[in-house]
């Protein structure tokens, strides 16, 4: 089914057409490994892993020891129209290419999306339950946090619940790591109906007013 397709790394600067313009965030992570999944000479669609940008969530995976081991895949997007279970192939070559280097991949999947991680069901990884809703410091035009400034301070971003994966790429070390990893191990994956965005639309975020409650999206 496959026999058209192949994955290789790429340079980051090749993802920026298919994130900013394709993926629901369209926003630039932290790209330190990046991937293209190919047909022929034509790229149809990519997969970023970085560093978060969390030192908290670094060091509570499996503690402060292996936080310079922690990565977030943190973009994943194809093109419409390709063949049924394109994801799942796309991200188990990704894992099988880096089985030498000894990553903690993080994942989410967003509840607010309807995305649940069927993907990385799939492709075995770690099920670690679900995040908080909470709010996050406010910054117009969809920027990150740390680009915060005390003019708004009262007006607040919405996070919705996420669902966390766990993926350890050396899977000769797995049963040590299970024992270091310090979320629980949540054995039943969550199910529900997934909702796919549309290509290049992006999804707005939920902000809030702490002082009106107003709420609105943008």
């Amino acid at each position: 089914m496959f026999d058209d397709y192949r994955v290789e790394r790429i340079n980051p600067k090749d993802t920026k057409d298919f994130i900013l313009n394709k993926h629901y965030a369209k926003r630039m992570p932290s790209i330190s490994y990046a991937f293209g999944l190919m047909r022929g000479d034509s790229l149809q669609g990519v997969l970023t892993i970085g560093k978060p940008a969390s030192n908290s969530l670094c060091e509570g995976v499996c503690g402060k020891e292996y936080k310079s081991q922690v990565y977030e895949l943190n973009r994943l997007v194809v093109n419409d129209g390709l063949p049924k279970n394109i994801l799942s192939y796309f991200v188990s070559r990704v894992l099988r290419s880096l089985k030498d280097q000894d990553l903690i991949l993080v994942s989410y999947a967003d509840e607010g999306a309807n995305h649940h991680g069927y993907i990385y069901q799939a492709t075995n990884w770690i099920y670690t339950g679900k995040t908080k809703e909470r709010t996050d410091k406010y910054v117009p035009g969809g920027k990150h946090s740390r680009h915060y400034t005390n003019e708004n301070n009262h007006i607040r971003k919405v996070r919705s619940p996420k669902h966390r994966y766990i993926y350890f790429t050396n899977r000769k070390r797995l049963k040590e790591y299970m024992k270091l990893l310090k979320y629980p191990i949540v054995k039943e994956y969550p199910k529900g109906d997934n909702e796919r965005y549309v290509l290049g639309e992006r999804i707005g975020d939920k902000i809030i007013n702490t002082q009106t409650q107003e709420v609105w999206y943008e």
